[in-house]
């Protein structure tokens, strides 16, 4: 195993929890947004009492099953966010969970829940 990675400073490890929350914040209402739209409306669609268009109705569903997947993605990386929120408490955010190794700053800028360093998440896709 190679050497025990550096902590991250203090300093940075604060703009990185204020980046994941912030990420959060904006999930969480992306989410509920989604949620509001996906379940909301149906009221308005038969007015008339007349059957709607064969085309019409899996329109509807097709935009309900596209908003329910990005809802649940949205879900995946709330997920993870409060994972990597969890691992600034514990002092291993910035640290690969696959080998130790710290994670480029570059690449938690781009990715704050990161949880890999690129060349293992690389590894790990490729074994797909």
């Amino acid at each position: 195993m190679p050497q025990k990675a550096k902590k991250m400073d203090k300093k940075k490890l604060e703009s990185f929890k204020k980046l994941l929350l912030k990420l959060r914040e904006d999930l969480v209402h992306d989410v509920k947004n989604l949620s509001e739209s996906s379940t909301g409306g149906n009221e308005s669609h038969d007015v008339s009492g007349h059957v709607m268009h064969m085309a019409d109705v899996a329109t509807d569903m097709y935009d309900k099953e596209f908003s329910m997947g990005l809802a649940s993605k949205d879900r995946e990386i709330l997920q993870r966010i409060e994972d990597a929120l969890k691992r600034i408490e514990d002092g291993t955010y910035g640290i690969c969970l696959g080998t130790g190794k710290p994670i480029k700053e570059a690449r938690l800028k781009a990715i704050p829940y990161a949880e890999y360093c690129l060349e293992h998440q690389e590894e790990i896709e490729n074994q797909k």
